[in-house]
C-alpha cells in the first residue's frame, strides 16, 4: 500500500489479512525464542523486556515498514529508548510481546497488539496469544473475528460478538499484576460477579467473545497496552472510555503515551446507566 497520511477504515479492512500474518509470525518468533530460555533487563520504568519482545518488535517493524511506508510507529521498546515518532493523521501502535512478567513466569497470558489508530481512534486491532494459538481481530464497523492458527495456516475465521450484562453471574476481568484500589472499589459498585485475573490484551478478547463483561483499569497503563484490544471490542459491539464517560484520546506523545484509566464493557447500555 502506498503512503498516506490517514488510513481509513476500508484500508484498515484490506491491511487486515496482512497484519494477521505479520502478527503470526512474531507470534511464532516468540515461541521459538521461549523454547530456548530467554533472559531479561529491567528498563528505567522497571518493567520486564527480553530479546522476545526485541526481536518481535524488530520482525513487525520491518513488515509495517513495507504494508504501510511512512506512516508513524509508537512501538513500545522504541519508545523505551527515547523515539518519540511525529504523528500523523494516523499512526501504528504495536506492543510485541504484551505481558512481558506472564511470559517469564511461564504462563500463557501475554500477546502481540498492532493497532492503527485514525484521528486519535483506534480503527484496527490485531492480537494474537502465541501460546494459545489464537489471534483475535477487528475493524471498528465492518467485523470482528478469532481464528486458531494451525500448523499449516489458520482455520477460517470465527465471527465475535459482546454480550449484553446478564441478569446474574458477571464476569469482571482484571490485571493479575496491576490491580489497584480504585479499580476494586469500582467493582463493588457492580455488585456480586465473577472475577478473573489475567494479564495482558486477553481480557479484551475475553470481552470481545462474550466470555467476559467489564474491565476496570483505574490506573495509568500505555496505549501499546489498549490500542488493539479497544479496536478489538469496539468492533464486537462493545466500548472503551474514561471512568467519566468520555472516550479515550491516542497520540498523547507528550504524556509519554500514557491513558490515565479507563473501563472496558462489553455491553454499552450498561456503560452508559453506570456513567448516567
Amino acid at each position: 500500500m502506498a503512503a498516506t497520511s490517514e488510513v481509513s477504515a476500508a484500508q484498515a479492512v484490506a491491511l487486515l489479512d496482512d497484519l494477521t500474518v505479520l502478527v503470526a509470525r512474531a507470534s511464532a518468533l516468540i515461541r521459538s525464542m521461549a523454547a530456548k530460555g530467554v533472559s531479561k533487563r529491567l528498563k528505567e520504568d522497571l518493567s520486564p523486556v527480553t530479546p522476545a519482545d526485541e526481536a518481535s518488535e524488530a520482525l513487525i517493524l520491518e513488515g509495517l515498514a513495507k504494508l504501510l511506508p511512512g506512516v508513524p510507529v509508537v512501538a513500545e521498546e522504541k519508545v523505551a529508548s527515547g523515539a518519540r515518532p511525529p504523528l500523523d493523521a494516523s499512526f501504528l501502535v504495536v506492543d510485541p510481546l504484551d505481558g512481558t512478567k506472564e511470559f517469564l513466569a511461564g504462563r500463557d497470558e501475554f500477546t502481540v497488539n498492532v493497532a492503527i489508530v485514525t484521528r486519535g481512534v483506534p480503527i484496527l486491532g490485531v492480537v494474537s496469544a502465541p501460546n494459545r494459538g489464537l489471534i483475535w481481530r477487528g475493524v471498528v464497523g465492518a467485523k470482528a473475528e478469532r481464528l486458531r492458527m494451525l500448523p499449516d495456516g489458520a482455520e477460517d475465521p470465527q465471527p465475535i460478538h459482546t454480550r449484553r450484562w446478564p441478569a446474574r453471574d458477571a464476569v469482571a476481568v482484571m490485571s493479575r499484576s496491576h490491580l489497584d484500589a480504585a479499580s476494586e472499589a469500582f467493582l463493588a459498585r457492580l455488585g456480586r460477579l465473577t472475577r478473573r485475573p489475567s494479564g495482558s490484551a486477553l481480557k479484551f478478547c475475553e470481552l470481545a467473545e462474550g466470555a467476559a463483561d467489564v474491565y476496570p483499569r483505574m490506573s495509568t497503563v500505555c496505549e501499546w497496552d489498549v490500542a488493539a484490544g479497544q479496536a478489538l471490542l469496539v468492533a464486537a459491539g462493545g466500548s472503551v472510555m474514561t471512568p467519566e464517560g468520555r472516550p479515550l484520546a491516542y497520540g498523547r506523545s507528550a504524556e509519554n503515551f500514557r491513558v490515565p484509566a479507563f473501563i472496558a464493557w462489553g455491553d454499552p447500555a450498561k456503560a452508559a446507566a453506570m456513567t448516567a
